[in-house]
């Protein structure tokens, strides 16, 4: 892997986390579990393996275990389409400009 390709993982990895743990904390508010957080990441989850689809393979940084990269991918797809496209743009463009 390049040096290039390197620091473009690790900024992947990093609006992942951020992503995935926004998404996480969520699920807990007001001393109760929002199920109106839990539907979304359940249908996405489900959405992500039974397709499958894991959006990190498909951006070319596969997991060594390829179930990781489904469950992150179907958190994120619980996100919505416009995070989605925003998050996919945003990688796009960074890539563009390297």
């Amino acid at each position: 892997m390049t040096s290039i390709e390197t620091i473009i993982l690790a900024i992947v990895a990093a609006a992942t986390v951020e992503a995935v743990w926004e998404t996480l904390k969520m699920i807990w508010e007001e001393g109760r579990i929002q199920l109106n957080r839990v539907g979304p990441i359940l249908i996405g989850l489900l959405i992500a393996f039974t397709l499958p689809v894991d959006v990190f393979a498909i951006l070319g940084f596969p997991f060594t275990t390829p179930i990781v990269g489904q469950v992150l991918t179907g958190i994120l797809i619980s996100r919505g389409s416009n995070w989605m496209h925003d998050w996919i743009e945003g990688l796009r463009r960074f890539g563009e400009d390297r």
